[in-house]
């Protein structure tokens, strides 16, 4: 794959370019929906909910995308290593 200038390969750059986005577009449409109620446009306001969730489901994909590169799946908590923990903790007595 190639590398572009961030250091990271353009393909991975770019789905998570995508991802952002697309969340951070999820984020404000919220307020678009809310404006729209309030003015009484349940069209749009419907409309706005589409776009919405249809963001949600690209920020989605490019997750499942960018998990066969080999990332990690940040949606729990993370687990240590009680093994490599034991082994830190016997290294500093």
């Amino acid at each position: 794959m190639a590398t572009g200038e961030t250091g990271f390969d353009d393909v991975t750059f770019d789905l998570i370019s995508v991802q952002y986005h697309a969340l951070k577009a999820g984020h404000d449409y919220g307020q678009y929906v809310r404006d729209a109620k309030n003015a009484g446009e349940d069209e749009i306001a419907a409309f706005f909910e589409q776009v919405m969730a249809e963001d949600s489901e690209r920020a989605h994909r490019c997750h499942e995308f960018l998990a066969r590169f080999g990332g990690t799946d940040n949606t729990r908590p993370r687990q240590e290593d009680p093994v490599a923990m034991a082994g830190n903790t016997a290294a500093t007595e």
